[in-house]
C-alpha cells in the first residue's frame, strides 16, 4: 500500500472551510453507518459526490447517480477498463482529486461535494484530513468483516462467501442510501442474486471431486487464492482454484507450481488480453492441460473477476463462467442476450465488448 500523501491546506483556509461546512450542517441530516462501521451524518439530499473507490464509481453508474458525481480518482479508467467510458461519457471531464490511497484535499474542497467515499482501507490520516473539512467520509469494502479486519485489503474471514455475498447486498444497500437511490439499489440486488441462483441450481448435481480444476491467470505469474473474491467466482461457477489451498489472497507464483497444479481451464481478465497469447505461445506452458486441449478463456468485459465482487460478475460473469466449464448444463444460455438485458437495465445501454464499442465510435 502507498504511503498516505495530500496536498495540505493553509490552516486559515481550511478553518473558513470548516465553518462554512459547519453552517451547512445545520440544514436537515440524517445518520449512516458506513462499513467499516462509524457512524456518518450526511445530509438529507446528497447530489454532489466524489468517488475515490473504482468499484463504488461503478456501483453509482448502475444506480443511475452519474451525475451526482463532481470527483473521481485519477486511475478510473484503467481500473475499470477502457470500454467503460462509453457508460459514463461524463467522467471523463470529471475532475480527478486523488486515488484509493491519497487525497488532494484542496482539489476535493474546491468542488463542494457533501460526500467522499473511499475504500476501507484508506489510511485514517486521510479520512481525518477530509472530515475535519466538515465533508461527510463513507468507507465502501464490499465485504461483511468480524472485527478487527474492517480496515484490511486481506482481511481473515472465516466464512468467505458470507463475507462478500453480505457485504456486496450491504455495500449496495448504504451507495443506494447516500444518494438516495434506495429503489435502484434493491432492484440491483435482486436481479443479481436471483442470477447466481439460476446458475446454483443447474451446478448443485456436480460432485466435488469431479469439479474442474481452473486457474486465475494475471501478468507476471500472479493469480487469485484464498480470501478474495475471484476464488468464490470460480465456485458459483462449479470451479475448483487450484491456487486456494496454498495462495492467500494476490500473489506471484512460480510457473513449475501452476504446470505442477495441471489446471484443466485457465481464465484470464478481459483487461490483461496479451497474457493469453504468452501462455498459448509459450513452449514452457504447453504440457498444462488447459493448453494442451485449448481452453484457456478471455473473461468479457462484464466477468469483472476482481478481488471485490461486483454485481454483474455474479449475475452474469458466474454464468459465463460457467458456461465455459460445462457447456452442455448451459446449452439453453444465450451470453450475448444476458448481458444484453442486464445491460439495458443497469447501464441503459447494449452489451457491446470494449474493441466493438471502439470500432462502432469511429
Amino acid at each position: 500500500m502507498r504511503a498516505f500523501s495530500s496536498k495540505l491546506l493553509p490552516s486559515a483556509l481550511l478553518l473558513g472551510l470548516v465553518l462554512s461546512f459547519s453552517s451547512q450542517s445545520a440544514l436537515a441530516s440524517r445518520q449512516i453507518t458506513d462499513q467499516l462501521g462509524r457512524q456518518v451524518t450526511i445530509p438529507d439530499q446528497v447530489d454532489r459526490v466524489v468517488v475515490l473507490q473504482h468499484q463504488t464509481l461503478n456501483l453509482l453508474v448502475q444506480l443511475d447517480a452519474t451525475k451526482d458525481i463532481v470527483g473521481v480518482l485519477n486511475n478510473w479508467q484503467q481500473q475499470l477498463g477502457s470500454g467503460y467510458v462509453r457508460l459514463a461519457p461524463s467522467l471523463e471531464k470529471t475532475p480527478v482529486v486523488g486515488d484509493l490511497t491519497s487525497v488532494n484535499l484542496e482539489s476535493v474542497v474546491a468542488l463542494h461535494p457533501q460526500v467522499v467515499f473511499v475504500t476501507n482501507y484508506a489510511p485514517q490520516e486521510m479520512i481525518d484530513q477530509i472530515s475535519q473539512t466538515g465533508i461527510a467520509v463513507v468507507a465502501i469494502s464490499l465485504r461483511d468483516d468480524p472485527k478487527g479486519e474492517e480496515h484490511k485489503m486481506n482481511p481473515v474471514l472465516p466464512d468467505e462467501d458470507q463475507a462478500y455475498t453480505e457485504g456486496l447486498k450491504k455495500g449496495i444497500q448504504l451507495i443506494g442510501e447516500v444518494v438516495n437511490r434506495q429503489k435502484q439499489a434493491q432492484s440491483l440486488i435482486d436481479y443479481t442474486f436471483a442470477q447466481r441462483q439460476l446458475v446454483g441450481t443447474r451446478l448443485k448435481t456436480i460432485p466435488a471431486d469431479q469439479r474442474i480444476r481452473t486457474y486465475m491467470a494475471n501478468p507476471d505469474l500472479t493469480t487469485y487464492g484464498s480470501g478474495k473474491y475471484t476464488g468464490l467466482m470460480m465456485s458459483h461457477a462449479g470451479a475448483l482454484n487450484v491456487a486456494e489451498a496454498t495462495v492467500k489472497g494476490y500473489k506471484q507464483v512460480s510457473l513449475e507450481q501452476v504446470i505442477a497444479w495441471d489446471p484443466q481451464v485457465i481464465f484470464v481478465q478481459d483487461r490483461y488480453p496479451e497474457v493469453v497469447g504468452q501462455i498459448t505461445h509459450d513452449p514452457k506452458w504447453q504440457s498444462i492441460d488447459a493448453v494442451k486441449n485449448h481452453r484457456v478463456y478471455l473473461m468479457p468485459e462484464y466477468a469483472k473477476a476482481w478481488g471485490y465482487p461486483m454485481p454483474e460478475a455474479l449475475a452474469i460473469g458466474e454464468l459465463w463462467m460457467a458456461k465455459k466449464l460445462y457447456p452442455q448444463k448451459f446449452a439453453d444460455i444465450d451470453m450475448q442476450k444476458q448481458a444484453d438485458a442486464y445491460y439495458q437495465r443497469f447501464y441503459r445501454t447494449d452489451f457491446k465488448p470494449a474493441a466493438e464499442a471502439a470500432h462502432a465510435g469511429k
